[in-house]
């Protein structure tokens, strides 16, 4: 099992919190530190002191991290212009020797939009959006130098673009997919993904929906295998009760909803979770750290979980 840390800055943070945890994951042996790509704050969190720009910190971590692999879980198209964010991950991807890989998705967070002065149109729209993104950002990609990429779509519209700069990794860094979604997101996913998400979800419900991306898959004669399939789950890992209590206190959340709904508990119950995933074909589990200054939890978390790293 391959397992990453994965972070929500829009609850509040600093570049240097989140540098330093990306730098003890790197150290334990962690796969990878993604991060959501959110502007507004959820739930009772005040914000405070604000949210980060997703790629504006993994720029940053690209070039202050030497070895883990970086991206967003996920980043919506509605946020950025599809050929400007190429630019970017390419450029990103060459700051870190090749280690971006990029989540997209079509949006939900509408409050977030308007708070930013975004415009949010409906579904539907949101994800022709989407589509049109894929079809741009992995067209400007392998276009061969010299030639100029176009594109005429359902929303977008390219015309002459060098596709210039290229990204490190080749075809293109890798693309992650996800969400509950059982008609739209499985056909795109089996087209253009690397990899297929499945965030909170139990596990029967996690294998349900990646099912049917694999049928998806088999539509177009896709090798399904060809997918990495994976989780992601707000983590909570204490070696006693009192330790778990005071974890789950620090992130507004309870022990018992917790273990009922994430990978927590003591370090036994957080393998035995991890197993449910892992028997239904669950190849990378993502790791939701809430608490982004409590750096001793990813030592728990990668001795339950048997990570091996420089530490």
């Amino acid at each position: 099992m391959d397992y990453r840390i994965f972070v929500e800055p829009q609850q509040g943070t600093t570049y240097e919190r989140l540098l330093a945890l990306a730098r003890h994951a790197e150290q334990l042996g962690f796969n990878g530190f993604f991060t959501s790509d959110h502007y507004l704050s959820m739930g009772d969190s005040n914000g405070l002191p604000g949210p980060t720009d997703a790629w504006t910190t993994l720029a940053g971590l690209a070039r202050d991290t030497q070895s883990i692999r970086l991206g967003t879980l996920v980043t919506p198209v509605t946020f950025r212009h599809i050929g400007p964010l190429a630019v970017s991950v390419s450029q990103i991807d060459h700051m870190s020797g090749g280690r971006v890989e990029i989540g997209l998705g079509a949006g939900w967070y509408e409050a977030e939009h308007q708070a930013q002065g975004l415009s949010f149109p409906p579904i539907g729209e949101r994800f022709d959006l989407l589509e049109d993104a894929l079809e741009v950002i992995t067209g400007m990609w392998n276009t061969p130098i010299g030639e100029t990429f176009d594109y005429l779509g359902r929303v977008l519209n390219i015309k002459g673009s060098p596709a210039l700069p290229k990204p490190n990794q080749k075809p293109g860094p890798p693309i992650i997919m996800g969400g509950a979604g059982v008609r739209r997101t499985p056909q795109l996913t089996a087209r253009f993904a690397t990899e297929f998400n499945v965030p909170f979800s139990p596990p029967d419900r996690w294998a349900e929906l990646s099912n049917i991306v694999r049928e998806a898959c088999g539509v177009i004669g896709r090798n399904p295998d060809d997918l990495i399939y994976s989780c992601a789950q707000v983590a909570c890992c204490g070696e006693d009760e009192v330790e778990m209590e005071r974890r789950s206190t620090a992130i507004g959340r309870q022990s018992d909803e917790l273990r009922q709904n994430g990978f927590a508990g003591s370090p036994e119950e957080i393998q035995k979770r991890a197993a449910e995933y892992e028997n239904r074909g669950c190849n990378r589990i993502y790791l939701q750290i809430l608490d982004d200054q409590d750096l001793d939890h990813l030592d728990s978390l990668a001795a339950a979980l048997s990570v091996r790293g420089e530490a």
